[in-house]
């Protein structure tokens, strides 16, 4: 009987820490995806109309496509942070960033199992 222990997997850093008050700033949103297309010229890109109720349209530039199909999304409620700065991304604008597991490398989409108005903020 072979008693050798396996190797421990080495220790992944610690996330830095965040107070309490500079967490609420972070402005998380339910949004609705109303259109999905792919940012020409990418692989990996979606380019994402959304509806994010109170707070109006918005678009966001996603690195999804590799897991998603752009018409995959239409219509699914997603989770945003809507407070950040615009950004350019291969030229498009980007209003906001989608919330995604990482799984094995695969972006998993944070959605809903139950109905949620655009534009609820996520606590």
């Amino acid at each position: 009987m072979d008693e050798t222990k396996p190797e421990a997997e080495p220790r992944k850093e610690e996330p830095k820490k965040l107070s309490f008050d500079k967490f609420m700033q972070i402005d998380m949103r339910v949004a609705r995806v109303t259109e999905a297309e792919r940012v020409e010229g990418t692989d990996k890109l979606l380019r994402l109309q959304l509806d994010v109720g109170d707070l109006g349209p918005r678009q966001i530039v996603a690195g999804v496509a590799e897991a998603y199909e752009a018409d995959q999304l239409v219509g699914m409620k997603i989770v945003i942070v809507a407070n950040l700065k615009p950004a350019r991304i291969r030229g498009v604008e980007s209003q906001g960033m989608l919330l995604a597991a990482d799984l094995g490398g695969r972006p998993i989409v944070a959605t809903f199992g139950e109905d949620v108005a655009p534009g609820t903020r996520v606590r």
